[in-house]
């Protein structure tokens, strides 16, 4: 990764304080969706540590994974499953309760999204306190897949997200 993208990353980033609650400083990427070279590097940079490690699932977590897990499952010629909201998707679903920095959620994917010998690499556009891609690694594992990875677009290292991945390939464009 060249200093160049990360330079071209945090210029493009945008820093929205309060946002969803007191105190939290969100880190806005739409003005990275607005730039078509941009987005089409940071994917590039988010696959890079993945290509080779026999990934046969992409998950991408709501709502912003989608972004940029659909377009690199395409790249990597796999299918692609969406790790939702509860109530979000149609059919049977499995869930997984998490807490993040300010609150708590759940994930909920469809029963048959990945199952036995898939090698899936998760996928989202912040690593904050982890509890989300904990979330979504537990629940592909519970559904039978194997988690290859985590990939994201920003990691707050400050958060130490990563303590809750424990042996686990995470993989970060760029970490505040």
């Amino acid at each position: 990764m060249t200093a160049t993208l990360i330079d071209r990353l945090t210029a493009t980033l945008r820093d929205v304080p309060d946002f969803p609650s007191p105190g939290i400083l969100f880190k806005d990427i739409t003005p990275v969706l607005a730039d078509p070279a941009l987005m089409r590097d940071v994917m590039t940079e988010m696959l890079a540590p993945f290509r080779r490690s026999g990934v046969t699932h992409l998950v991408g977590v709501e709502s912003r994974g989608f972004l940029f897990g659909m377009p690199m499952a395409l790249q990597l010629d796999v299918p692609f499953a969406p790790a939702r909201k509860p109530g979000k998707l149609p059919w049977k679903t499995a869930r997984e309760s998490y807490d993040l920095e300010y609150g708590s959620d759940v994930l909920e994917m469809h029963t048959d999204a990945v199952g036995a010998g898939a090698r899936v690499l998760v996928v989202d556009d912040v690593l904050a306190t982890g509890g989300t891609a904990a979330a979504a690694c537990r629940l592909i594992e519970r559904l039978g897949g194997s988690v290859t990875g985590v990939s994201v677009l920003v990691e707050l290292g400050f958060l130490h997200g990563r303590a809750k991945l424990p042996d686990r390939a995470v993989h970060a464009v760029v970490t505040f």
